[in-house]
């Protein structure tokens, strides 16, 4: 097998693929739960040198749902349980729009996905999108980005539909950092 060169930057989405995805919004920082093995995963992808950055949309800060504060208290929480199990998180991105406001950062346009590769220095080719919706790898692909499906929160539904060419299929974030990281020895498998 030939050996492969590790991403510098993972983008990850957070709803289903970091925590427990709500159909009614994460509201509070007690609503926050970490899906199993996802701090772990993170920590993986820190000591390895990837920096990991999350992507989401937020419409819930336009709605009136969340207040900005408490969606920031939210990815405090995030961040410093992330740190205490050994990973680090470079960045959040969130867009608050809602799709009447016909931003470009809102997934499935590749916005957040320009952003990313600007703050790092990084060609969006090289980076890998790891979502959980529709949206995300539609995101991923439009950016050029790689597209990689996890089946938490609303991947298994995901994935019954058309995925974008070249998409990588895993259980969860776990799965997936495994894979990547024994990627440098082989090719990941699906």
């Amino acid at each position: 097998m030939t050996e492969r060169a590790l991403p510098r930057v993972v983008l990850l989405d957070r709803d289903g693929v970091l925590n427990e995805d709500r159909t009614d919004y994460v509201k509070s920082v007690a609503e926050w739960v970490w899906l199993p093995g996802a701090r772990e995963a993170v920590a993986r992808l820190h000591a390895a040198g990837i920096r990991v950055a999350v992507l989401t949309n937020q419409s819930c800060v336009n709605k009136g749902i969340v207040a900005l504060e408490t969606l920031e208290a939210v990815h405090r929480r995030m961040h410093g349980e992330a740190e205490t199990a050994g990973g680090r998180i470079s960045a959040v991105f969130h867009c608050p729009h809602v799709d009447a406001d016909a931003c470009d950062c809102r997934k499935p346009l590749p916005g957040m996905i320009h952003q990313a590769a600007a703050h790092f220095g990084v060609d969006a080719r090289e980076i890998p999108f790891v979502g959980d919706a529709g949206r995300d790898l539609e995101a991923a692909a439009a950016a050029g980005a790689r597209p990689v499906l996890v089946r938490t929160g609303k991947g298994r539904d995901t994935e019954q539909g058309a995925l974008p060419p070249g998409t990588l299929v895993f259980d969860d974030l776990p799965a997936y950092t495994e894979a990547l990281l024994d990627s440098s020895r082989e090719e990941p498998a699906c």
